[in-house]
């Protein structure tokens, strides 16, 4: 007995020295967004995802399936649930079941322009990124896809023109679904890939969706009208399940998270500068712009905010974050009325 126990204990201290001393298997990250390959956006994330690879020494690796070849946002969420996919470019809109208030910002008609978007998410966004995290989600910056406006088949300037429409919302979106209702429309739900041949088909003629996603899409060939209102402001996020992004070393979380904020921060600019160029070749390929109906803007704004209430009190919304975001957009719009002023 005596001879047997420092024999052991050196050779748990051997073990334990090959076990620290073991080089770190590689962790690849297999992801999947429906956007298509070869955007803009998509190559600075590959430029991205190759960083990480270099920098982290192949211990981390990314792979990306684009276009939808995994199935929309809410099949990538399944698929994440049960370990074919550790992650996913999606809207934020699908991940409402894990942190509902990150739909704060996809409110209708609660943001006028884009510095009181810059304002808001200033001061917000580190709350949605953490809601995520607590609920089992990694984020990074968020990333605008812009203001969404609607795209129709026949003008609309009133909240009773869109009640005339078959309009389109996300499938498996409930409250978008909630939403425009709130508006008096049916809405009609169909997964994002089966959208274009609804509008082919006349069995949707109203899209509401960022005029750079219109055109990549190719959802702005199949309608005649653009009403100039930004109804409601959408972004998207890349997430990695947050057990699976643990499982890296410290050193390579750093790493990843630096380098995709990065991309994501770039990318945001980007998005930004495209949707005014794509809302203008929406105009330059003789689609009609529509404004909408001013004496009527109260009727528009009263809807929203009876349709934002509705959610509060049926608990898909904080009044902590409404009565947030309404405190931030009091102040900026109070900053700007003192500048045009002045």
């Amino acid at each position: 007995m005596t001879t047997t126990r420092p024999q052991t204990s050196l050779a748990l201290l051997l073990a334990m020295m090959l076990l620290f001393c073991a080089p770190v298997s590689a962790k690849t990250f297999k992801i999947a967004t429906i956007s298509p390959d070869g955007l803009s956006w998509m190559k600075k994330m590959r430029a991205g995802v190759k960083e990480i690879r270099e920098r982290t020494e192949d211990r981390v690796k990314i792979k990306i399936y684009p276009g939808g070849v995994q199935g929309d946002d809410y099949t990538v969420l399944r698929k994440m649930r049960i370990g074919q996919l550790q992650g996913g470019v999606v809207t934020a809109s699908s991940l409402t079941r894990f942190y509902p208030d990150l739909q704060i910002y996809n409110l209708p008609l609660q943001f006028r322009n884009t510095e009181e978007v810059d304002y808001v998410r200033a001061r917000m966004d580190e709350r949605i990124i953490k809601g995520l995290y607590d609920s089992g989600l990694v984020s990074f910056n968020l990333i605008e896809t812009g203001f969404a406006y609607m795209l129709t088949r026949t003008p609309i300037r009133t909240v009773e023109d869109l009640q005339n429409t078959k309009a389109w919302v996300p499938d498996g979106d409930p409250i978008s679904a909630k939403l425009i209702r709130s508006f008096g429309v049916s809405p009609i739900p169909l997964p994002i890939i089966d959208v274009l041949a609804g509008l082919q088909t006349g069995l949707i003629d109203a899209v509401t969706i960022p005029p750079n996603a219109a055109l990549a899409l190719q959802w702005h060939n199949q309608v005649s009208y653009v009403t100039n209102l930004p109804l409601i402001y959408i972004y998207g996020m890349m997430i990695l399940d947050k057990k699976a992004f643990n499982s890296i070393l410290p050193d390579d979380q750093i790493i990843v998270r630096e380098v995709m904020n990065r991309v994501f921060d770039e990318v945001n600019k980007d998005n930004r500068i495209e949707n005014v160029l794509a809302y203008q070749a929406l105009l330059a390929q003789g689609i009609t712009e529509i404004q909408p109906d001013l004496d009527k803007m109260h009727i528009w704004r009263s809807q929203a905010e009876a349709s934002i209430n509705n959610l509060v009190k049926e608990g898909a919304l904080t009044q902590e974050s409404l009565d947030l975001l309404k405190k931030h957009l009091a102040a900026v719009r109070s900053e700007q009325y003192s500048q045009s002023g002045t």
